[in-house]
């Protein structure tokens, strides 16, 4: 099928030529829903497994796999075939009435998290990930008697909604449009790489430079962690640090916004014991932790929830993306008994007209079902540790790698000055990804285009995120394409 591909004309309407479509663009479309990084985004008229195709058919192994959503490959039949069968027998019912799909869902989430975490809890479903974020709001308000106050990271992402903006730490989502209630105080992440290294050398752990150095000598990354932890800390130990009243025990804030892994803010890996020691803090406060996998769920990392490599227990959980492996728009929040039980969160209390939709639900119940009857945990781990260990391999080869890091198949490359390899390098990172998309890349007589993602505090920073399925000669492929990016770039 895939080797059919390659060749196949592209089965696309063709009343109108590219540069047409460019023009039709230009005059009708609202330039507000895509991101438009580039003057002229490429058009894509096909798709197969870890792979994307032009008009011409021309193959871009696709490294982001649409923001981490599309976690099985394009056209995964199993998946494909759970929507067809729902379009063929109930495919919309209006959400005042229930369908089988939607309970079965919530209780497989539900029950999975109780396994987990000790923990009874409920599964509530919206259309989109911004959308879940803002349920999870409401919760946490009702919940906390209307406190509107909440912590996020310095460098998280929650979406562009007006309370998820409110959250998210870019005040260029909110420059125009104000904000939707307090804006969140902004904790810092354990960036360790940006916040812990050698400025004038770009290592960590250790300082080889005679001149000032304005790391932190010496600090592991656990140690660093720790650090940040003490950091937040200090915000509860007086009155007059400004959240807490030691008279009461009550603290301002209602909830602390996390994404385990930073997703836009660069696929930063935190330190083992950063989470533990965090929750220690929330817990002993009253603070509760909501935990964000709308990018980073579903086994991105090698495990359900990204969450469960750290050894906490969130309050609520957000999901969404890749439950439906891209097919339909859906997402949810998990959260416990207490919060979210009806005599708490009474119906009515937020829902969508397409909330738990049946075409999305089912897809996602098959989605569950596959992964509890396949061993990803092992192959991802295995698969991400391949696939780091080629990335090193690149950061000795080439000086404008500052730092390769990843967990699972949430990967990182980051793009820096040759000079010291540790200064941000945005252009050169958006040159490569750019030149990526030519598709005039050759290994061994086919040529082939890359799709990147671009993140980071500075957009400097190669988010990777694989199809899981992924084979192994896919992950030489990208290897050696990103090998030539960074040769090119080097001849610049």
């Amino acid at each position: 099928m895939l080797k059919n591909l390659f060749t196949a004309k592209s089965v696309t309407n063709k009343d109108h030529s590219l540069k047409e479509l460019r023009e039709l663009e230009n005059k009708y479309c609202s330039y507000g829903d895509t991101v438009h990084y580039t003057e002229h985004p490429k058009f894509f008229s096909n798709c197969e497994g870890s792979y994307v195709f032009d008009e011409a058919g021309n193959p871009y192994l696709d490294l982001q796999m649409w923001y981490s959503a599309v976690n099985f490959g394009y056209k995964n039949k199993r998946l494909n075939d759970a929507a067809h069968k729902q379009l063929d027998t109930l495919p919309q019912v209006a959400s005042q009435y229930l369908h089988r799909e939607k309970v079965e869902l919530a209780t497989l989430i539900a029950k999975d998290a109780e396994k987990k975490w000790g923990t009874k809890g409920r599964v509530h479903f919206n259309v989109g990930g911004s959308q879940a974020v803002e349920d999870s709001l409401k919760l946490v308000r009702n919940y906390t008697k209307g406190k509107t106050l909440m912590f996020a990271f310095e460098g998280g992402y929650h979406g562009r909604t007006l309370g998820a903006t409110s959250i998210t730490s870019s005040y260029r989502y909110r420059r125009r449009y104000g904000h939707f209630s307090d804006r969140a105080q902004f904790i810092e992440f354990p960036y360790y790489f940006r916040s812990c290294a050698c400025k004038a050398t770009g290592k960590t752990g250790t300082c080889e430079s005679k001149s000032k150095c304005y790391g932190l000598k010496g600090m592991s990354k656990e140690e660093y962690g720790s650090y940040c932890v003490q950091k937040f800390k200090r915000l509860f130990e007086s009155e007059y640090n400004g959240v807490w009243d030691p008279k009461t025990n009550q603290c301002e804030y209602a909830a602390f916004y996390v994404e385990p892994l930073l997703g836009t803010g660069g696929y930063v890996v935190p330190p083992k014991n950063f989470f533990k020691e965090l929750k220690k803090v929330l817990d002993d406060h009253g603070v509760l932790m909501v935990v964000d996998e709308i990018q980073m769920g579903v086994y991105r990392t090698g495990k359900m929830w990204s969450i469960e490599h750290f050894d906490v227990k969130p309050d609520v959980l957000i999901f969404g993306k890749a439950i439906t492996n891209g097919l339909n728009p859906l997402s949810g929040i998990w959260a416990k008994e207490d919060m979210i039980n009806p005599t708490i969160f009474p119906p009515g209390s937020t829902h969508s007209t397409f909330a738990s939709n049946p075409m999305g639900t089912a897809v996602a119940l098959e989605t569950i079902k596959m992964l509890q009857e396949n061993d990803y945990e092992t192959s991802i781990a295995e698969k991400g540790n391949y696939f780091l260990e080629g990335l090193k391999v690149l950061k000795k080869n080439h000086k404008m790698i500052g730092e390769v890091d990843g967990l699972g198949l949430a990967l990182r490359v980051e793009v820096c000055k040759a000079e010291d390899s540790y200064t941000p390098d945005k252009a050169m990172m958006d040159w490569i990804s750019d030149e990526g998309m030519k598709a005039d890349i050759q290994v061994d007589g086919r040529k082939y285009g890359l799709v990147l993602d671009v993140g980071g505090y500075y957009k400097n920073v190669i988010t990777l995120a694989p199809s899981l399925d992924i084979t192994k000669s896919e992950i030489d492929l990208g290897l050696r394409l990103l090998d030539e990016l960074f040769t090119r770039a080097e001849k610049r």
